[in-house]
Order: structure tokens, then C-alpha cells, then sequence
């Protein structure tokens, strides 16, 4: 039941992305080929694996958070000790899903599971840590935006940024 019920959402997101996407291509005069479909909807799928991943980074960041912060006696350590766990944890499910669902290996391919592991890593870690605080420094300190919209706006290149490093790099088969 729970299997024809996700079936069916699937089917009503791909049906949605592929009308908006025929109406954006013809809006730049392009027709959407099924190669090309076939990639936005890969975006769309390693979306929805950062969407999930990000719920179970908070609840596990708050569950820790909450779990330690009495025992350690330190407010500021449980968040990083929850906050590091959430990451290693969540990346992992990254790691899993995107192999599986996302990034799927091509009949006939080879990719060692361990070195795709450790690029994810990487991959994330680019993005998640030092393209972020990048991007924070430019835009607060620099261009005196909100720090409470430029988390928001950074998506806009991180998303991207990551979901290229993994197609083209982490997930790469040989």
C-alpha cells in the first residue's frame, strides 16, 4: 500500500516537472528531449534525497543536542558533537540512496563502492562547510545581507554545485 501510494506521488511529480519543463523550453525556443528530461528529473530525485536528509539532520541534531547537553554540561559541545554525528550519519544516507535511486549505476560499469563513499564525503563537505562559510563571509560581511536569508540564497549555488561534484565526480563509473 505505502509502496503504490509513493508510486503514485512519483508518478504525479514526474507528470508536473515534465508539462512546467516542456512550457520553460519551448518559452527559450528548445524542445525537451528525453535525454534532457532524464536529467532535470535526476535533479529532482538527488532534491528530494537533500530534502530528506536535511529533516533527519535536525531531528538528529536536536535529538543529540537534547540527549547530551545535561550529561556534557555544555550547551555549545552537545550541538557540535549532534551536529557532527548528523552530517556522518546523514551523508551515509546520502551515500545509499543516491547509489541506488539517484546516480545508478550503467549495466556494464564499474564504480568501487568505498572511493564513491569517500568522494560523497568530500563532495559534501566541499559544498556543506567551506563553499557555504564562503558564501556566508560575501554575503553578510561583504554585501550586508541577512544572515538569516543568505543560508536561503546559498541553495541556490550549493544544490547545484553538489549535485554536480556527485554526478560527475563522486558517482562517476568506469
Amino acid at each position: 500500500m505505502i509502496k503504490a501510494i509513493g508510486m503514485l506521488l512519483w508518478n504525479i511529480i514526474v507528470t508536473i516537472a515534465h508539462a512546467v519543463l516542456t512550457v520553460l523550453y519551448k518559452i527559450i525556443g528548445k524542445e525537451l528531449t528525453d535525454e534532457a528530461f532524464d536529467g532535470w528529473i535526476q535533479f529532482v530525485k538527488f532534491g528530494m534525497v537533500g530534502v530528506l536528509n536535511t529533516v533527519l539532520s535536525y531531528l538528529i541534531t536536536e535529538g543529540g543536542y537534547f540527549a547530551l547537553r545535561k550529561p556534557l554540561g555544555s550547551e555549545t559541545l552537545a550541538l557540535q558533537i549532534s551536529q557532527t554525528a548528523a552530517f556522518i550519519i546523514t551523508v551515509f544516507i546520502s551515500y545509499l540512496i543516491n547509489s541506488t535511486l539517484v546516480f545508478k549505476k550503467e549495466e556494464g560499469k564499474e564504480r568501487n563502492p568505498w572511493k564513491t563513499l569517500i568522494k560523497t564525503y568530500i563532495a559534501y563537505s566541499f559544498t556543506g562547510i567551506l563553499l557555504n562559510n564562503v558564501l556566508i563571509y560575501i554575503e553578510v560581511e561583504l554585501l550586508h545581507f541577512s544572515p538569516l536569508i543568505a543560508p536561503l540564497l546559498n541553495l541556490i549555488i550549493d544544490v547545484p554545485v553538489n549535485f554536480f561534484m556527485n554526478k560527475l565526480w563522486a558517482y562517476r563509473t568506469e
